[in-house]
């Protein structure tokens, strides 16, 4: 007779029904990947048309003219009433240089009104507006957004618009601080069969002895406008300082830039606020780009095994029925912590991206805790009752060990998380007891959050068995947060951030202790889960 636990190998049909979906997704995210990475080359390598072959389009610059860089302000972009804020007459491309200059402030300005300024690139000693060959762009100096001081706290917003002025909390004139331009000083003949549709939109062309000549590719960059640079324009001032900075680009850079600019600004389509633009932003604009490529390469490894994790996850408690060896502390844990940060998530109004995964994993851990303690809904002609199931010997042992380790761990836990309330308490300001709490709540989760791991270190210990375990999920989780954390720990300011970054990592080895160690009893795995079934045919008793 062969034990009670032993079962069927499953036959390759069923694996194959049960991983084609993952293998199928993978595959289309690895021809994605390819694609984009195709995309990327293309992007970055661009080939030169030979002179005298083909249809070529050659640079202006290549003559080595002789340019002047004016700049003027006017309040709206087709006047024809210009002041000029500044003049460079020996213009060189190739210099970087960065300069402030003060700006006068029509009155209409001064009345919350809008202040544009045009960038000439031309012939020097020519007016700008008689030279046929000149390039120009129009951009704001002035643009309306609700006072930095009012968008930190919504509640403070309210106070400050019954008590002091009723300006503040409708967005109101701000002065953009700085200006940044870029030009193309590369000299580079396209192909016009392959011009790219990106350089097209900034290119100007005119035909000059049977040549096409396009002229110099000048750009504003939006970026490196934040929201901490500006500021509010009061009625009593006349002037403001504009700081005005140059750099010279290669072709590859102006791509990359206009390309940031223009993902950037679409993020508003998503549902990103201001402030989230401005952190990407900063990201952007502060952050080396080799370093942002290897975040990016980390952020794809880290969705798909995100993804596989959480596929596998939902696979393993759909078909879990019995929870003998888990911890059912931990999972209301995971619950409870997850609704916590979706409720930090939606009282900080972050964007819809960042709030709806969060939302989805919070009704998942709820679904697991339904799962775990047998929860089903009951409904009735007159009324509807929650039904919940009953354990086993073997889970009714399961739960007593888990009570126990909850118990030794709240002596640890309880202190250190009342100690950090009254710290906050004491020394930290809250708009309202609703933030108090919570706040609280996601500090002693991130503090302490790892401790939750504990209780099932200590169930494995007591039934010295593993084979109880999603494994592969844990396989996944942990790649993850050892990729994040070796990101935390080389970027992180803070000692004492860098120092907890390892924590689950060091709790995971124990768990690969453990499975090391219980391993060689496969009776143990068989009888508390799937996880190391011997599928030989044992002898005949």
């Amino acid at each position: 007779m062969f034990p009670s636990c032993y079962s069927k190998p499953t036959s390759s049909n069923n694996l194959f029904k049960r991983t084609s979906i993952t293998k199928l997704l993978l595959g289309v995210f690895v021809v994605y990947m390819l694609h984009t990475c195709w995309v990327i080359y293309g992007f970055l390598y661009i080939k030169s048309c030979d002179r005298g072959k083909g249809d070529c389009i050659s640079s202006y610059l290549a003559n080595r003219p002789h340019l002047q860089l004016s700049i003027f302000s006017c309040l709206k972009p087709d006047d024809s009433e210009l002041n000029l804020i500044i003049k460079i007459d020996d213009f060189d491309i190739h210099s970087k240089f960065e300069r402030v200059v003060n700006v006068s402030l029509p009155l209409a300005t001064r009345n919350n009104g809008t202040l544009h300024t045009v960038v000439f690139v031309h012939k020097a000693g020519v007016s700008p507006l008689k030279d046929s060959q000149q390039v120009h762009h129009v951009a704001q100096l002035s643009s309306y957004m609700v006072p930095k001081d009012t968008l930190s706290s919504h509640v403070e917003l309210l106070k400050k618009q019954t008590v002091t002025s009723p300006r503040i909390g409708r967005p109101v004139s701000h002065w953009r601080s700085r200006l940044t331009l870029n030009m193309m000083s590369e000299d580079f003949t396209f192909n016009r069969g392959t011009l790219p549709s990106d350089v097209w939109r900034y290119m100007r062309v005119f035909e000059e002895e049977n040549r096409m000549i396009y002229l110099p590719l000048l750009h504003i960059d939006e970026l490196s406008v934040r929201v901490k640079d500006m500021m509010e324009i009061n009625g009593s001032l006349t002037q403001l300082p504009l700081t005005i900075s140059y750099e010279g680009l290669s072709l590859r850079q102006f791509r990359f830039w206009i390309h940031m600019q223009d993902v950037t600004f679409s993020l508003k389509h998503f549902g990103f606020t201001e402030v989230n633009i401005d952190e990407i932003k900063g990201v952007l604009v502060d952050t080396n780009l080799y370093l942002l490529a290897l975040t990016a390469l980390v952020t794809m490894f880290h969705f798909t095994f995100e993804f596989l994790a959480f596929k596998n996850d939902i696979s393993f408690w759909r078909k879990k029925k019995s929870m003998v060896g888990m911890s059912g502390k931990a999972v209301l844990w995971r619950c409870s912590s997850t609704i916590v940060i979706f409720l930090k998530i939606l009282e900080e109004r972050s964007s819809l991206l960042v709030l709806i995964p969060v939302g989805i994993g919070a009704i998942i851990e709820l679904w697991k805790v339904k799962q775990v303690y047998k929860i089903q809904l009951q409904w009735r002609t007159s009324r509807s009752i929650f039904h919940v199931g009953k354990f086993d010997e073997s889970e009714r042992k399961t739960t007593q060990h888990d009570r126990q380790a909850m118990k030794c761990l709240s002596y640890l836990v309880y202190p250190l998380s009342i100690s950090g309330a009254i710290f906050s308490l004491l020394y930290l300001r809250y708009k309202s007891y609703y933030s108090l709490l919570i706040n609280n709540l996601v500090s002693g989760i991130y503090a302490f959050g790892f401790l939750s791991m504990a209780p099932q270190l200590f169930i494995n210990y007591k039934l010295k068995s593993v084979g109880h375990l999603q494994w592969n999920v844990l396989m996944y989780k942990a790649v993850n947060t050892f990729v994040n954390d070796t990101f935390a720990c080389i970027f992180g300011t803070h000692p004492c951030h860098q120092l907890s970054c390892f924590r689950d990592d060091i709790l995971f080895l124990v768990y690969l202790y453990q499975r090391r160690l219980y391993s060689t009893n496969k009776s143990k795995g068989c009888q508390y889960g799937s996880g190391h079934h011997n599928h030989r045919k044992p002898k005949a008793q």
